[in-house]
């Protein structure tokens, strides 16, 4: 089966590269986590043909330290409401779409009291913000679900942050409720990178640089998908 996925992925991706829409580029503008800074280079490749892609700027701050967002790291759905209601004072901000995640910082805990970043509460909260948001200004969503955390490897390998798996399936949850109510096309880069297999991630949650390539491509089918 990961064989299969992978030649079939793999085969996306020289599609992709090859083919150009004879319609007007599609403007796409990229909020997510330190996973989305490592596979931001071939998603904005893949979608070159037809999409303008862009995204928070960055000098390289983001991968100085990918578990505390700067730059181009978008950080947890209360930075996004944030970032949104900032970006949204310039007119000229008016992407055609917003492609998003938020979800592996809203589940961080603080190794020494356990507390939650974000509680389950208000990730539901704003995620409805950021939607009004959109919808106010006439930006579609297309949504991108949290990737998979292994306990003993992240809490074994972080001193500083513990997730849970278990967290990522209730936020996950809570993004897909969110999602159904609003009728928003949602991406499942959860399932995805979790059947690519547990070899394939680097340190406490990151993945190889072969599979940043393959979640860029597995995106970039989906957006060609919803936008034409």
């Amino acid at each position: 089966m990961k064989q299969f996925l992978l030649k079939k992925t793999l085969l996306l991706v020289a599609c992709l590269a090859l083919m150009s829409s004879g319609e007007p580029k599609k403007e796409i503008f990229l909020i997510g986590d330190s996973i989305s800074v490592q596979y931001w280079p071939y998603l904005k490749e893949y979608l070159s043909g037809w999409a303008e892609l862009e995204r928070k700027t960055d000098d390289g701050q983001a991968e100085k330290n990918l578990d505390v967002p700067a730059g181009a790291n978008g950080g947890d759905s209360r930075m996004v409401v944030e970032f949104l209601r900032s970006k949204f004072k310039d007119p000229a901000f008016r992407p055609n779409y917003l492609l998003l995640n938020c979800g592996l910082h809203d589940i961080k805990h603080d190794p020494q009291t356990g507390v939650i970043q974000v509680t389950e509460a208000d990730y539901r909260k704003n995620l409805n913000e950021i939607i009004r948001l959109l919808q106010k200004n006439k930006v579609s969503l297309v949504w991108i679900r949290t990737t998979w955390v292994v306990d003993e490897i992240h809490n074994s390998k972080s001193a500083s942050i513990r997730r849970y798996e278990a967290d990522v399936l209730k936020y996950n949850a809570i993004a897909d409720e969110v999602c159904r109510k609003h009728k928003i096309p949602s991406i499942d880069l959860y399932s995805f990178s979790k059947q690519l297999g547990i070899e394939h991630i680097i340190d406490h949650v990151h993945y190889d640089d072969a599979t940043r390539s393959l979640q860029a491509a597995y995106i970039a089918g989906f957006v060609q998908n919803i936008l034409y």
